[in-house]
């Protein structure tokens, strides 16, 4: 199969009979900048989006050393033991002077990667808001169509990633180390009024003790933030992912909140609120491409700049006629 001369329509079938090939190479054409593959990306989108399937979508975060990687690696296993389909996307960052990515997480995770059962796929962050693909969203069409049960995602664990991702899953899990200073430094109003559940990784040899500590701690945190609006209430779990010990008990805990939610019409309410931000966000991205696109913009824009840095016109005067320049018809 020459898979450079698949028409649309051939590229969307091979999504529905899950052919890894064609998946990887519909991911590829959605993350690419190029004008042209954006129509193509368009009628993916478009083809795949009805295509529904009982995914269940699992945000993961948590500061760089938490042990994501492995995690991941030791969980996804259990999920293809358990006759799962898995999918993980990871967002490696990316170089702000040369724009490069080490796309290393296939090299961290040997074993999943062997997994028939599991996919990886790293993608670069590029320039997006706090290291979040731009094209998550798409891609989690893709893999949704493509019949996976279980999709993975990781945050690089700084700055806003982590509220694209909640805004995109339907269970988002926080990553914390014991014993390491990170107690104090996890008890932080926004990501923690975000995390579903709390889990305490490398709760292992001497560090068993510290887990358990970290854990009340992290307990008594919940209970001081107000209840989430779905009535759920954020439990606190331990696991060795290097051991693989209490992994079950956080797939049990997922599986029974997604059950609960579903019955209460949460889940599905979710989803739809979902849908609406990702149309407004891609409204956002689309005005902002189309303003620097703008031949008149690109002319005006170096000259306004220098007189901002000259101190000879104000950044909202500079702004103002930036944008009286730009139409939208």
């Amino acid at each position: 199969m020459n898979l450079a001369n698949l028409s649309t329509s051939e590229i969307i079938e091979g999504i529905f009979l899950n052919n890894i090939a064609i998946v990887s190479k519909a991911i590829t054409i959605i993350e690419s900048t190029k004008p042209e593959h954006r129509i193509i990306a368009n009628e993916i989108i478009e083809g795949c989006i009805s295509k529904k399937h009982n995914t269940i979508r699992i945000g993961i975060t948590g500061v760089p050393g938490a042990g994501k990687s492995t995690f991941i690696e030791q969980f996804g296993g259990i999920l293809t033991g358990l006759e799962k389909k898995v999918a993980v996307l990871t967002v490696d960052p990316s170089s702000s002077r040369t724009k490069g990515s080490i796309l290393g997480d296939k090299t961290r995770m040997l074993e999943l990667v062997k997994d028939p059962n599991a996919y990886i796929r790293p993608s670069a962050s590029g320039s997006s808001l706090g290291g979040v693909a731009r094209k998550t969203r798409e891609s989690i069409v893709i893999l949704e169509a493509a019949g996976f049960d279980i999709i993975l995602i990781e945050t690089i664990g700084v700055g806003q990633s982590e509220t694209a991702v909640h805004d995109m899953v339907d269970f988002f899990l926080l990553l914390k180390l014991a014993g390491a200073g990170d107690e104090l430094q996890g008890i932080k109003r926004g990501i923690i009024e975000m995390a579903d559940s709390i889990v305490i990784n490398k709760a292992d040899g001497n560090n068993v003790q510290n887990a358990e500590l970290a854990k009340m701690e992290f307990s008594r945190a919940l209970h001081m933030f107000p209840p989430k609006e779905n009535s759920w209430s954020p439990q606190v779990l331990t696991c060795s992912a290097i051991e693989n010990r209490g992994l079950e008990d956080i797939w049990q805990l997922i599986f029974n909140y997604c059950e609960t939610m579903k019955e209460t019409g949460h889940f599905f309410k979710n989803r739809q609120q979902q849908n609406e931000n990702w149309l407004i966000q891609y409204l956002e991205q689309e005005l902002l491409s189309k303003f620097y696109q703008n031949a008149k913009i690109k002319k005006l824009l170096p000259l306004l700049k220098n007189e901002v840095i000259n101190g000879n016109t104000s950044p909202f005067s500079a702004a103002e006629k930036l944008l009286a320049l730009l139409s939208i018809n």
